[in-house]
This record gives structure tokens, sequence and C-alpha cells, in this order.
């Protein structure tokens, strides 16, 4: 498993984590060092994946809602929506990372810990949200082949 992969694992556990005990913020970034020793840097990218994801989390549950037609966020499976959330943050606050990489580790993650049918579902969304992000220029990569 790649180590960007075990970070974004260790985000969605802390998502989750944050989902069910809101008080816990600091202590689930300071795992983050546990969980990669060694590896300072994708800690530090784990640790602000998962700021940005929770700073930003109105906004991009607005974004979901929108592109999921005909689903009630409320009723969607919490894993799918904390992958999706993960994902758009990624989009959006990470110049460094392609989009195709951010979505296909949303759907690997989705296939992994959600449901049967989360892997298409994430991928829909991901998909539309990232078609409309770009025509309203909120996508910002940095460097040759980041943008296809």
């Amino acid at each position: 498993m790649g180590i960007r992969r075990k970070a974004r694992e260790l985000v969605l556990q802390g998502m989750y984590a944050w989902e069910m005990n809101r008080d816990r913020f600091d202590s689930l970034i300071e795992s983050f060092s546990e969980d990669l020793p060694g590896d300072p840097d994708t800690a530090e990218f784990a640790a602000s994946l998962l700021r940005k994801t929770v700073r930003n989390q109105e906004e991009l549950d607005t974004d979901i809602q929108s592109a999921a037609q005909n689903w009630d966020l409320g009723r969607m499976a919490l894993i799918d929506r904390l992958i999706l959330r993960l994902a758009l943050a990624e989009l959006l606050h990470f110049e460094e990372i392609p989009p195709k990489v951010t979505i296909n580790e949303a759907i690997d993650l989705a296939k992994k810990f959600s449901t049967e049918n989360s892997g298409t579902f994430v991928n829909g969304i991901l998909d539309a949200l990232y078609r409309r992000y770009r025509q309203e220029n909120r996508i910002r990569k940095t460097g040759r082949g980041l943008l296809d």
C-alpha cells in the first residue's frame, strides 16, 4: 500500500472518529505521527487533509448535496459522505495532487470501507463535481500534467 493511501485511510478513520466524538480533534492530528512513524511529510499531509476537510465541511456538504440528485445528505451512507468530503477537500486545496489520483483513491476507499455500490456512487458524484469545479475555475493545480 502506498504511503499516501495509508494517510488517506487514517484521515477517513479520523473523520469517522470526529463525526462520533467531536472533542478529540487534536489527538487525532497527533495520532498521524504515531501511525506514520519516520515520515513527517506524509503525517503533515494527513493532518492538513483532515483540517481542511473539517474546516470546509459545510461548503463541501452543500456541493455534495447539489450533485447527489434525489439523495438527501442525511440518508447517504456516512462513510460515503466522509470519503466525498475528503476527496473534494483534496481536489480543491491540494494543488500538487492530480485530480485523477484523488478520484481514483476515493473510489478505492469506497470499495474497501463502504458498500458494494459505493465505488460507483462516489465516482459519479466526484466526476460531476470535478466537471463543475473546472467550469467554475475552482480547481487550482500547479505543475505539468495535473489537469487533462
